[in-house]
């Protein structure tokens, strides 16, 4: 691991690749041979020669849904300059969206990727809108030259756990 990747994570947060449910991770216009997992799986997002890209158009729909309940602080979306996203867009708990609906919500927070945000620096959401996250969708608009095909290189997403009290941690105390 790189030290670069290691200082990036926010303090107090942790990476939240290990609370995605795989089962159910969607992304509308990928590229059959660039596809998402490229881009967001542990492994291949750290391999800089494996990229996610765009199909028809620029423009990519990704859909993760969580195994638990997070809160969501920052995220991270590396791309080469020119071909990298530039308008993304984040919505909360927000299923089955599709391009021809994506417009008709009003994203939770919206992010313009610069230079150095492309290139690792984390984006810090407005972490009121993310306490009690699901699922997050990322609608990527636009890249930074306005060309046919968007690539992302590398997603990170951090965040922490929400403490729940599940029926387990009752029955503890009732042993007691």
């Amino acid at each position: 691991m790189s030290g670069e990747s290691a200082s990036a994570i926010p303090k107090g947060q942790v990476d939240l690749l290990d609370f995605i449910d795989w089962s159910g991770v969607e992304c509308l216009n990928q590229s059959s041979t660039h596809s998402l997992p490229n881009a967001l799986k542990q492994g291949y997002r750290e391999d800089d020669g494996l990229h996610l890209e765009s199909d028809a158009d620029e423009q990519l729909l990704l859909y993760i849904p969580f195994t638990q309940v997070i809160k969501l602080h920052s995220i991270i979306v590396k791309g080469p300059e020119d071909e990298g996203p530039k308008t993304v867009k984040l919505f909360s708990n927000k299923e089955h969206m599709g391009f021809s609906n994506v417009n008709d919500y009003p994203p939770s927070d919206t992010a313009v990727l610069s230079t150095d945000n492309l290139k690792g620096k984390p984006v810090l959401v407005k972490y009121v809108k993310f306490q009690n996250v699901r699922s997050l969708t990322i609608f990527i608009e636009d890249n930074q030259s306005g060309s046919e095909i968007t690539k992302v290189q590398k997603i990170m997403l951090y965040g922490s756990t929400v403490e729940t009290t599940d029926m387990k941690g009752l029955k503890k105390i009732e042993d007691h």
